[in-house]
């Protein structure tokens, strides 16, 4: 069974060995406070910034999923409000609860075919204190460039951070990290690994916000989780086997570029097949906000119902569409877990069974 559901999606192979030698090396029952561990973390923190072209000096934080940014991004960097660009479900929700948490908050849709307008942001003042958009929005299959990642960051009020969700591609493509303050992703997607962990990165400038405002009234305040990290610690127990299995992942896998070009390729070819299809056509049709890392497809209900139900039967697992774009289409994970045997027998099946 082939799986292309962008979430919890494919885990690498090698992941059951993985899981295996961390039980007989001890890490299940491994404490965390102990020179192992930081040993642990310090290589993973410097195997993560080699691989996938971290600064140097950004900082490394370990946490339980996007979700939990949402809140500590909130909780610990946003005293009054912040500014929300979104496209789509994920997006939308990151907002939804800031606002909760900061009633001042703003948001501003734009649309699967838009690059949005940078220069014209209604609400966007010396107040705001986050800037949030979703580099890679999952739940549509839309994508922000780099070139509108880098637009927004000048756009940027002089008090302002500019913080990316980047869960669905982190790992998946190459990321100019430095056009942005804060980064984060769950493990679940590009990383190839079982869900329960995410990595948040935030820039000196953030790092130099977060004391400046030494917000410790939770748990989990990234002020408090930031003087762990400096010595490769975390405030709570942490996810020992999520990090042990990261750390394996990420010897064992090439550069960020050489993967980056290979989803990009992989992306093209299945984008190339859809644009001449005549049943499901591409979600998006704009190129420039079309996903590398998941591709979204279009068609009549029964059509959708009957092409994941006949995928099935092929041992091919799709995504179901999300939120209001559920039931006109479907979603196909590009994640370099994800093998380019699988993705032959996909466009097999398509050329097979709905050409």
């Amino acid at each position: 069974m082939y799986t292309f559901n962008p979430g919890p999606s494919q885990v690498y192979p090698q992941v059951r060995r993985y899981l295996q030698d961390a039980f007989d090396e001890g890490w299940l029952s491994a404490p965390h406070r102990g020179e192992r561990f930081v040993q642990l973390m310090r290589q993973t923190v410097q195997e993560l910034k080699n691989k996938l072209n971290v600064p140097q000096d950004y900082s490394v934080f370990f946490m339980s999923s996007a979700t939990e940014c949402w809140e500590v991004l909130t909780q610990s960097l946003t005293p009054t409000k912040s500014f929300h660009l979104y496209s789509g479900a994920f997006g939308e929700k990151w907002y939804e609860y800031a606002k909760a948490l900061r009633p001042a908050s703003i948001g501003m849709q734009f649309g699967l075919d838009e690059v949005p307008d940078v220069q014209n942001l209604p609400g966007l003042d010396l107040e705001t204190d986050l800037v949030c958009v979703t580099q890679n929005e999952t739940s549509n299959a839309t994508q922000l460039r780099d070139g509108a990642i880098l637009n927004l960051y000048n756009r940027l009020p002089s008090n302002a951070l500019l913080a990316v969700d980047a869960t669905s591609s982190m790992a998946g493509i190459q990321l100019k990290f430095i056009k942005a303050d804060i980064w984060y992703a769950s493990v679940q997607k590009c990383f190839g690994l079982p869900a329960g962990l995410s990595i948040m990165l935030l820039s000196p400038r953030a790092i130099e916000r977060l004391r400046r405002l030494n917000e410790r009234s939770h748990y989990n305040s990234l002020t408090a989780q930031y003087e762990k990290m400096l010595n490769f610690q975390t405030t709570h127990t942490p996810n020992v086997l999520g990090i042990y299995l990261l750390s394996r992942s990420l010897q064992d896998r090439p550069a960020i570029k050489q993967v980056h070009q290979h989803l990009t390729d992989r992306a093209q070819k299945l984008y190339d097949y859809f644009d001449q299809a005549t049943q499901l056509t591409p979600l998006v049709s704009n190129p420039e906000t079309r996903s590398t890392t998941v591709i979204g497809l279009q068609g009549p209900p029964a059509l959708i119902e009957e092409v994941k139900r006949r995928a099935l039967a092929q041992e091919l697992q799709l995504g179901s569409g999300y939120g209001s774009w559920k039931p006109t289409s479907l979603r196909i994970a590009n994640f370099p877990a994800i093998p380019d045997a699988a993705f032959e027998q996909l466009v097999q099946f398509f050329a097979r069974e709905f050409s």
